[in-house]
């Protein structure tokens, strides 16, 4: 059960937009903006509030890829896993993300909330792979000790 100050943050973000089904979206947006994910709660919220169903709600916001039902961390990491990133051997980048930040295949966010890394079919930057993202940063040409560093580095200025 969310706290209450999460409704009084959902009807402000509500009051920005018409309250019928066209707002959905940019709602389900601002939510997750704020929260770093969309919680079912405010999801059924939301649609009491614009007037559609639950299980409109529910399947749009489960057919977009961008929304996500589980917390996510400060940091949320994207390593790519397309065709040209693969080749130029992704997968050990992701493999040492993970053995670094103690994730597997099941768990993909710390316990600290600062990480949550994920695997994308493509970051559209094919001529710098292997490419990971954190946030809205783009790495270009990464390596297993590389991206080890770049956790390194997020976590000195995490408190920053």
């Amino acid at each position: 059960m969310l706290d209450e100050s999460y409704y009084r943050k959902t009807d402000e973000i509500i009051a920005r937009y018409v309250r019928d089904a066209r707002s959905l979206i940019p709602i389900m947006q601002d939510i997750q903006a704020e929260y770093r994910y969309l919680p079912g709660e405010l999801l059924t919220y939301v649609a009491e509030q614009i007037g559609i169903t639950e299980a409109k709600a529910y399947s749009v916001a489960t057919f977009y890829e961008n929304f996500s039902f589980e917390a996510k961390g400060k940091y949320i990491i994207k390593v790519c896993d397309g065709t040209a990133c693969h080749v130029k051997k992704s997968i050990p980048v992701l493999q040492a993300l993970n053995k670094k930040l103690g994730l597997s295949g099941k768990k993909h966010t710390t316990d600290d909330m600062l990480f949550t890394v994920e695997t994308v079919s493509c970051l559209g930057a094919c001529g710098l792979a292997p490419t990971m993202m954190v946030n809205e940063d783009v790495y270009p040409r990464m390596t297993p000790e590389a991206a080890e560093a770049l956790i390194d580095q997020l976590k000195g200025g995490a408190d920053a």
